[in-house]
C-alpha cells in the first residue's frame, strides 16, 4: 500500500467558528465549502472540518472520545515566524496551550487549541526544509 495520507477531517461544533479559525488565523482559502463541511486543499493532502453530528452520522452513529492523543503540526520557515503565527491563530479563536520555546531538537514551538481543542503545534525546525509548495523534508 502506498505510504500517503489523502485527506485528514477534524470534527467540530460549528463551521463558521471553525472555517474563521482557518482562514484568519491560518490564512487558508477553502477548495469546498457546505452547511456541514470545509475542505482545505494542503500540500499533498485535503484537510476537512466536518460537523461533528453529521461526522458521526456518516459514521454510522460513532461516539468520538476527546481530546485526542494526537497533534496536528503546522512548521514555519523560520524561528522568528513562530510567535506571529501562534498570535494570527489566538485572534482568531484559537486558546494558548504552551507558549512557544526553544525545543530539545534545536528547533521553536508553541502549541494553540484550535475553536474544537484541536491541538495544533506551530514550529520552526532547523533541520527540515520547507519547499515552496509547503512540503515539508526530513533531515535525513
Amino acid at each position: 500500500m502506498q505510504q500517503q495520507i489523502s485527506v485528514v477531517t477534524l470534527g467540530v461544533a460549528d463551521i463558521p467558528r471553525s472555517r474563521r479559525f482557518y482562514i484568519e488565523g491560518f490564512g487558508w482559502t477553502p477548495v469546498f465549502e457546505h452547511d456541514d463541511i470545509i475542505f482545505y486543499q494542503m500540500n499533498g493532502f485535503v484537510l476537512g472540518t466536518w460537523r461533528e453530528a453529521a461526522m458521526a452520522a456518516d459514521m454510522g452513529g460513532m461516539r468520538f472520545n476527546r481530546p485526542g492523543a494526537f497533534n496536528l503540526a503546522h512548521n514555519v520557515a523560520a524561528k522568528a515566524a513562530v510567535a506571529p503565527a501562534i498570535e494570527s491563530l489566538l485572534a482568531a479563536g484559537g486558546s494558548l496551550i504552551r507558549a512557544a520555546a526553544d525545543t530539545f531538537y534545536g528547533g521553536h514551538a508553541g502549541y494553540v487549541g484550535d475553536p474544537d481543542g484541536h491541538a495544533w503545534e506551530i514550529a520552526w525546525n532547523p533541520a527540515w526544509t520547507i519547499d515552496a509548495d509547503g512540503h515539508v523534508k526530513f533531515a535525513t
